[in-house]
Order: C-alpha cells, then sequence, then structure tokens
C-alpha cells in the first residue's frame, strides 16, 4: 500500500513510522468505546475511530495518532478526543523529540454533540501545551474525508501541516456551507471547486499549509522527517507578537482577496501567470513553480 489516500489508519501508522517500532496504546482488544453510541442503537468501534501509540521516525522518539476515516468520517466525539489528549499528555511527560497527527475528519461526532465539542477543546490546549513544552506537533492531512470542523483549528495550531493535494483543510465542509446557505453560495457537488478552494494547493499558495506531497506514504514520510527536524532547528513559540502577527496577515489576506469568490482568481492576484494549469501540475513542479513566484515576491 502506498497511497496515502486508500491506506486506513494503522497502515499509515505503521508504514509512516520506522519499521517495527510502533507500539499501540488502547488497542482494540481493550475495547475502549464510546459510552453514547450504544445508547443511541448506533454502531461503535473499538477503537473508537483513531489509532494512537509510540515510536520512532528516522530514530527520532514520536508519539503518532491516525485518525480513522472509514469510521464515521473520523468524526471526534468522548472517547476519541480523550484518546488524542492523553496522548500528547503522555508526549510532554516522556519528552519525546514530536507528536506525529495524521488528521482525516469531518470535525465533531454529531452523535455526541456537547461531548465531542469539549474533546475537540481539550485536543486544542494539549497541542498548545505540547508546543509551550517545546514538543512539535507536525499535522499530515492526505485522506480521503479531509481535515474539517473543529480538528481543522487544531491543525492549525499545530507547528506545522503537510498536505497532498487530495488532501483538503477548512474550518466548514463543503456539504455544511451548502446546507447553511444554499446551493448559490457553495455547490458542493462540484469536486473541482471543493478542491480548488480548501485542497492541498490552494493551502500551499496561501502558506496555510508547509509542505504539499504526491499522494504515497513515503512521501508522508520524508516531508515529516524534515519538518521535525526544522521545527527542533527553529522552533516556533506561541506568543502574543506571534498572534498579533497573524491576525495582521489575516487582515492583509481578506482586504486582498475577500471580494474574490473564485480560487483562481485569488491564483492570479498572487501573481500566477496561468493558474488554469495549477491544477494539473504534478506536486514537485508546482511546488517549483510557487517557490519561483515567492523568490520573485522577495
Amino acid at each position: 500500500m502506498n497511497s496515502y489516500l486508500e491506506a486506513n489508519a494503522r497502515q499509515r501508522m505503521h508504514q509512516l513510522l520506522d519499521a517495527g517500532s510502533f507500539t499501540e496504546f488502547l488497542p482494540p482488544a481493550q475495547r475502549i468505546v464510546s459510552p453514547h453510541l450504544a445508547q443511541l442503537d448506533t454502531p461503535f468501534s473499538f477503537d473508537d475511530g483513531v489509532t494512537i501509540g509510540s515510536g520512532t521516525l528516522n530514530g527520532s522518539k514520536v508519539m503518532a495518532a491516525a485518525q480513522e476515516g472509514g469510521f464515521m468520517g473520523g468524526a471526534v466525539g468522548e472517547v476519541h478526543g480523550a484518546k488524542l489528549v492523553g496522548l500528547l499528555k503522555r508526549a510532554i511527560a516522556d519528552r519525546v523529540d514530536g507528536v506525529i497527527l495524521m488528521l482525516e475528519t469531518g470535525g465533531v461526532r454529531l452523535h455526541e454533540a456537547n461531548a465531542g465539542l469539549i474533546a475537540v477543546s481539550e485536543v486544542m490546549r494539549a497541542v498548545l501545551d505540547a508546543r509551550a513544552a517545546d514538543i512539535p506537533v507536525i499535522v499530515l492531512i492526505g485522506g480521503a474525508n479531509g481535515c474539517f470542523g473543529g480538528m481543522g483549528i487544531v491543525a492549525c495550531c499545530a507547528n506545522a501541516i503537510v498536505m497532498s493535494e487530495e488532501g483538503r483543510l477548512a474550518m466548514s465542509g463543503p456539504e455544511v456551507i451548502e446546507t447553511a446557505h444554499g446551493v448559490e453560495e457553495f455547490d458542493a457537488s462540484d469536486r473541482a471547486l471543493v478542491w480548488r478552494t480548501s485542497g492541498g494547493k490552494h493551502r500551499y499558495l496561501l502558506a496555510d499549509c508547509d509542505a504539499i506531497v504526491p499522494d504515497d506514504i513515503a512521501a508522508f514520510r520524508r516531508a515529516a522527517i524534515d519538518a521535525l527536524a526544522q521545527c527542533r532547528r527553529a522552533p516556533s513559540e506561541v506568543t502574543l507578537e506571534a498572534l498579533q502577527r497573524e491576525h495582521a496577515m489575516l487582515e492583509r489576506r481578506l482586504t486582498a482577496f475577500g471580494e474574490l469568490s473564485e480560487p483562481m482568481d485569488i491564483w492570479s492576484a498572487l501573481g500566477v501567470v496561468d493558474p488554469d494549469r495549477l491544477p494539473m501540475l504534478e506536486a514537485s513542479a508546482f511546488v517549483q513553480q510557487t517557490q519561483a513566484l515567492r523568490a520573485g515576491e522577495r
């Protein structure tokens, strides 16, 4: 299995980390399940849709989690969130070299509503606690369900985000936007529009993710190794000044692109000469063109 998109959570985990290094915490045999789903007569999973544990990545000791998009779209419930929080707390206690989060989720599990929302907020706090303890958190996004809702915010709390073109990252998913505001606002059935708006290439152009790679687990592994090494060399602190710089950047972005509704128009405004070609470029060619564009801006 080479495709990150097609692999399940455990396949991604075992192939991304060093061979034979992964030790799972709370495996399915322990049957730690959601206390809510059975009450609603809803199918449950013995790992509650997330695999967590420890291992090594190119020799560095890491904690890692992989959400299972095949179970409720990777949605977060009480137990699911508690496993992520516990993993991040364990990372701080054990002073590991980093945390790898393979996120694939539509957000909060509606079946568990408030419990899921609380869980996501606790995951955010745990990510920031890990960063404050100088434990880098690297997020990988390349699954079929993308990374949406509260977990999209979690991703943006991390030190670095690695995406494939097939990955998607946003706060609200296409179907949610269409349901709330109508198909005139956003046509969720227009797959090309969906990927232009929230896909890896758009996120990389806007500098919302730090690296874009082909749909290949080995490529994600190399990018995760590089991101972890970069974070260790130059830690990014969570400070008031950093937050103010982020807000200033978002204000500039809103001023520049706030009236544009088509991503290709944004790409043109960024200086891309032939934006129609970008969706067809392979990841390496796309990165080269984007880096050349940024070099020209300096």
